[in-house]
């Protein structure tokens, strides 16, 4: 199953909003990517010349060889942490860094006489004051002042207000909200299936001090919430790794992008127009 689009002449793409995290291309395990795509490309209307399959991961759909038709890109490295054993274990192989810097902000925080707390909102009527608080965060920050934040009444409020209402309804939405005192200081949106739980946007409070990172603060308790629950197995960033990234986990793999073409003589002519006509530092995309 997939959700196509046609592109410039000759050429049809997976259909890739900026909020999907993967491409919207969904195949039964075990069967073979190139000869699907092969399928779709004689499927599709007019006389398609190439297929291009955007964001695919590497953990859903097994990265296919090279070969006549077939040609893959790298697209980002991206991070999850397997949710396996006691939190406890899991916390003690991160680093010393990293254990020891927040175990000082939370012991700093409570000489200041300052109270954290953790609250997870999964109702789906809450939905529309979260993204309204999550839009106050955002706003305040560096995205309101380039005009990029989630507002409550533009387009990308509107979407995540209905996609979170939709998915608690499901039981498959969690937002998380992280307090000092009675001020909100950072907060995660998030969605989860049966098997896992993944972080979409993440905001937090640019006012408090540098030396204090409410969203470590904020992600430390959730991961341990759970580990403790033991509901999900994975935890997905699904966005470019990040360094905090890679003191949260070591597991870092890369996605990708496929294009079939319909003869092998146009992936040969397609990797050489790239070559010539890329800068040697840019990186490649589907099409």
């Amino acid at each position: 199953m997939a959700i196509v689009r046609p592109g410039r002449r000759g050429a049809w793409a997976t259909f890739q909003p900026a909020q999907a995290p993967i491409g919207l291309w969904l195949q039964q395990e075990g069967l073979d990517t190139e000869r699907l795509a092969r399928a779709l490309l004689g499927a599709l209307p007019g006389f398609p010349l190439i297929l291009a399959l955007t964001q695919m991961d590497p953990y859903l759909a097994p990265r296919p060889a090279d070969g006549p038709c077939t040609r893959t890109l790298d697209y980002i490295d991206t991070a999850r942490v397997t949710v396996r054993g006691s939190f406890d274990d899991y916390w003690n192989a991160r680093g010393k860094n990293l254990r020891g810097n927040l175990k000082k902000q939370r012991a700093r925080l409570e000489r200041e006489g300052v109270a954290t707390r953790m609250e997870v909102e999964r109702q789906p009527g809450a939905m529309a004051q979260m993204v309204a608080d999550y839009a106050r965060l955002e706003s305040a920050g560096w995205k309101g002042a380039e005009g990029t934040a989630v507002r409550a009444d533009n387009a990308q409020g509107r979407y995540y207000h209905a996609m979170l209402e939709n998915l608690a309804a499901q039981g498959k939405a969690g937002v998380y909200r992280y307090y000092f005192d009675e001020q909100l200081v950072a907060m995660d949106l998030c969605v989860e299936d049966g098997e896992s739980i993944v972080v979409l946007k993440t905001a937090y409070d640019e006012s408090v001090p540098s030396n204090l990172s409410p969203t470590l603060l904020m992600r430390e308790e959730a991961t341990r919430a759970l580990f403790n629950e033991g509901r999900l197995e994975r935890i997905e960033f699904y966005g470019r790794v990040m360094e905090w990234h890679t003191r949260w986990t070591e597991e870092v793999r890369t996605m990708y992008h496929v294009n079939y073409y319909r003869w092998p003589g146009l992936g040969r002519l397609h990797t050489l127009l790239d070559a010539r006509n890329r800068p040697a530092q840019q990186p490649t995309t589907s099409l």
